[in-house]
């Protein structure tokens, strides 16, 4: 159930999330908020996608994505936590994120410490990387999707 559904066109609002991406595993994250999570499709697949990402009106950069229950945190409620491979100067809590995800890259599993996971969440990025890269994903990035008109609400897409 992981490809059926990409590339999967999705935005909605940053919310704070478990505060655990940027202070633990220095890798920060974009969470979105439970209905856009809701939103997604039942029988998507958990686990490690990638694809490209936009905050507001900003570029569009190269992202991870994780779906599901982070087993390593045991939660108990589904997440969508977006990593845009690219450096922020501040927070965009509250801003508009809009993604597609392009492609899978491997179940979600659990980690045995905190090192094995922040390696692979860097394998994970250094194999996005690599596979935006391709003519057939870096087309999507020019995507009209990524240019929202001026001024529009868009909590209703």
């Amino acid at each position: 159930g992981a490809m059926r559904h990409l590339p999967y066109f999705c935005r909605g609002e940053v919310v704070k999330g478990f505060g655990r991406g940027s202070k633990e595993l220095g890798i920060p994250t974009a969470n979105f908020s439970e209905q856009v999570v809701e939103s997604f499709p039942p029988d998507i697949s958990t686990g490690i996608y990638y694809g490209w990402a936009c905050v507001g009106n900003g570029d569009v950069h190269k992202m991870v994505l994780s779906i599901g229950w982070n087993p390593f945190y045991k939660n108990i409620k589904k997440s969508v936590e977006t990593h845009i491979i690219h450096t922020f100067k501040e927070d965009f809590y509250g801003e508009i994120l809009s993604i597609v995800i392009v492609g899978y890259i491997r179940p979600e599993k659990n980690f045995d410490s905190l090192d094995a996971l922040i390696s692979a969440i860097q394998e994970d990025i250094e194999e996005a990387k690599r596979q935006l890269d391709l003519p057939e994903h870096l087309k999507l990035k020019e995507d009209n999707f990524f240019h929202l008109p001026e001024g529009k609400i868009v909590n209703n897409h």
